[in-house]
């Protein structure tokens, strides 16, 4: 049997929206996002509705445990992504994170919590939200992409990630930060670290282009390469179709890549071939979410806790 990796977890929590629409509060800041004028706001929410639910269906066949909660509120627009407002740890430990736009605090539901402490050996909770008014803000495993293995939080610099509640975060949890500047080609700040890489075991797929500073870029892609990883440069317009936002998972017959559509008629067969020596790829066809500005990882929260 295949040794499992720290790095890919078997079991995912996942939002089910009833009222899916982007959110207008996160606009402004995720270059990402995009509007539909084609159809209409119940015909979109039906939409995001069923690809999350394919999704799930196709996650469970690949034989990854899902955990999938219903939101039936109308001020969540984004609760699609509910890897923004927690993350789990080995060790029994979980964090709960300060949010940015406002309406995205209302998505912290402690069901949840209860459920993971319920199902998994939960030791500590450590619960960050309190920095809010003090205009802090880490949100997650969107602005951290953590390296479970070499114990490293990469962290593009930006309204959502404050160097403070970062090294907080790295303290408590035992990483060490990489922060860096990452800019699209009209000069706007990527929002998110996780729409730039993804970190699986034997691989990394990432923006180089967009991080500005050549130093800080080469001494990241030496990070990778002395780990053992291949390191798969994505183009900016690979970024643009969300290649770069993947999460490994270890699925009962290997190890599997979650990616949307989208990203994966965006990657080259060479790419594929690099990923497919370790993972199999396993395309989830979800356009509509994606108008909210963030595609599969975002969706995902992986659970990296033992089982009761």
């Amino acid at each position: 049997m295949e040794r499992r990796s720290a790095q890919a977890p078997s079991s995912v929590i996942m939002v089910r929206p009833h009222h899916f629409a982007p959110n207008e509060e996160t606009a402004k800041d995720n270059a990402f996002q995009r509007m539909n004028y084609e159809r209409s706001k119940v015909e979109i929410s039906k939409d995001a509705y069923d690809e999350a639910t394919r999704a799930a269906k196709t996650l469970e066949d690949y034989g990854v445990r899902v955990h999938i909660f219903e939101d039936e509120g109308t001020k969540t627009p984004d609760s699609v992504f509910p890897n923004n407002w927690f993350s789990t740890h080995p060790g029994g430990h979980v964090a709960i994170y300060p949010m940015y736009a406002e309406n995205r605090r209302l998505e912290r539901r402690y069901d949840v919590i209860e459920m993971l402490k319920a199902d998994y050996r939960v030791q500590d909770i450590i619960d960050y939200s309190g920095l809010e008014p003090d205009g802090l803000f880490l949100e997650g495993t969107g602005a951290m992409v953590l390296d479970h293995i070499d114990r490293t939080a990469y962290a593009i610099k930006s309204n959502r990630t404050d160097p403070v509640a970062l090294e907080r975060f790295c303290t408590h949890f035992g990483y060490e930060p990489m922060v860096f500047d990452a800019l699209d080609e009209d000069g706007t700040a990527i929002y998110h670290t996780n729409v730039l890489m993804c970190i699986a075991t034997d691989y990394v797929m990432i923006g180089l282009d967009m991080i500005s500073d050549v130093a800080r870029r080469a001494e990241i892609v030496e990070r990778f390469e002395t780990s053992g990883r291949d390191v798969i440069a994505l183009s900016n317009d690979q970024i643009a179709r969300f290649a770069g936002n993947a999460l490994e998972l270890q699925s009962e017959n290997g190890r599997i890549l979650a990616l949307s559509t989208t990203a994966n008629d965006a990657l080259s067969d060479d790419q594929k071939a690099i990923i497919e020596k370790s993972t199999r790829i396993v395309p989830l066809d979800i356009p509509t979410i994606e108008l909210a500005g963030g595609s599969v990882r975002c969706m995902l929260a992986g659970v990296h806790l033992l089982p009761r």
